[in-house]
């Protein structure tokens, strides 16, 4: 079995770790780390005994020319380190596994990709649910046609004080992943920004946390077409916290319905009216093999986390795309900036976009 010598890179206090992109190499026996880098001094000597590294750097950069990895490992939220890190490991030769949302704006996932593609490196996304075994069940209801033809998606972030923008790219990023996955490419984009009820404008931008670049408004409202036919709607409003944040699939015979995670809380309602008191229809569970009980345990983040670097892995031994790939990953990132275009322009957009840029540097 080849051993792959795994470098990773974080930043304590901009970004850290992510949920477990450092930690998740611990439990691949494949896989062995051989360097950390952290600019953060006392998170770096943390992270080095955490991870039990051979050796720490403040410089990710000198850490990539001396370790000689196989796999890269960026583990930071921070949107504004992203690009900068993959091209460098691209650089190196590295497969990289990172955390979401991919990158800042559809120019710099172009960067990304023809860097990777030049190098013929794999790279997946931390989007943790595109690997969880209930995607599988759900769509073999899907193509089963136990919902019949699929009319409608709807999804909502966590609608939490991170409301509106800030809940589109960090949470509705999930959620777009899954839209995409489900539904087909976007065709086209239609969205309203709003902050205190009123249409965004220049007035309302500011730079957004964690390095996602201008950011505005408290209130997203979102249309998009695709190519399986059915059109999908997004919607955040801050500070309306109702534990919806997830993604409802509506079709002609039922109702699918999935959250996120490693093994999400996924039902199935055959109710083709979408409305249980009407039709006196049950929710029935959703597990990894249908509408059977579920044999698995839900292992959280580190389930979640190891499914996806063995996907890594068997897509570079395999020479095939990540299951949430770089490309999946720009769809995500355009499916989010659609939404700011729309609304600068006063109209819908096609997909995918002429805007390569953050619109909202543009307004």
């Amino acid at each position: 079995m080849k051993k792959y010598r795994v470098a990773v890179i974080g930043h304590t206090g901009k970004g850290n770790y992510g949920h477990g992109v450092d930690t998740v190499w611990l439990k691949i026996p494949s896989c062995e780390i051989v360097a950390v880098a952290d600019a953060d001094e006392a998170g770096r000597a943390a992270v080095v005994n955490r991870l039990k590294a051979p050796k720490g750097y403040a410089d990710y950069r000198q850490m990539l020319d001396e370790a000689k990895a196989d796999i890269v490992a960026i583990g930071p939220r921070w949107l504004d380190q992203h690009r900068e890190m993959c091209l460098a490991a691209a650089a190196h030769g590295a497969h990289i596994y990172m955390e979401k949302p991919f990158c800042r704006s559809p120019a710099e996932a172009d960067e990304i990709i023809k860097a990777c593609e030049k190098a013929d490196i794999k790279l997946a996304l931390a989007h943790q649910t595109r690997y969880s075994p209930k995607l599988q069940g759900i769509r073999e209801l899907i193509d089963d046609g136990k919902i019949g033809t699929i009319l409608e998606f709807r999804g909502r972030g966590k609608e939490d004080k991170r409301g509106g923008g800030e809940d589109l790219w960090v949470l509705g990023s999930h959620i777009m992943n899954l839209i995409h996955h489900f539904g087909g490419e976007p065709n086209w984009c239609f969205a309203r920004v709003e902050e205190g009820g009123q249409p965004i404008g220049k007035e309302h931008i500011k730079p957004g946390n964690e390095g996602i670049g201008p950011l505005a408004g408290d209130t997203i409202s979102a249309m998009y077409g695709l190519d399986g036919g059915a059109t999908a709607y997004f919607g955040s409003k801050r500070e309306t916290m109702g534990n919806r944040f997830g993604l409802q699939i509506f079709g002609s015979k039922g109702i699918i319905e999935i959250l996120t995670g490693h093994l999400p809380s996924a039902q199935f309602l055959p109710d083709p009216a979408w409305s249980p008191g009407r039709s006196k229809a049950v929710w029935q569970p959703i597990s990894s093999t249908g509408l059977e009980p579920e044999t698995m345990k839900d292992g959280g983040l580190d389930a979640g986390n190891v499914l996806a670097v063995q996907d890594l892995i068997e897509a570079i031994e395999n020479d095939r795309q990540p299951e949430c790939s770089m490309y999946e990953g720009r769809t995500t990132i355009e499916m989010i900036c659609a939404v700011f275009e729309s609304h600068r322009t006063g109209g819908p957009v096609k997909m995918p976009l002429a805007t390569r840029v953050n619109p909202l540097s543009l307004v």
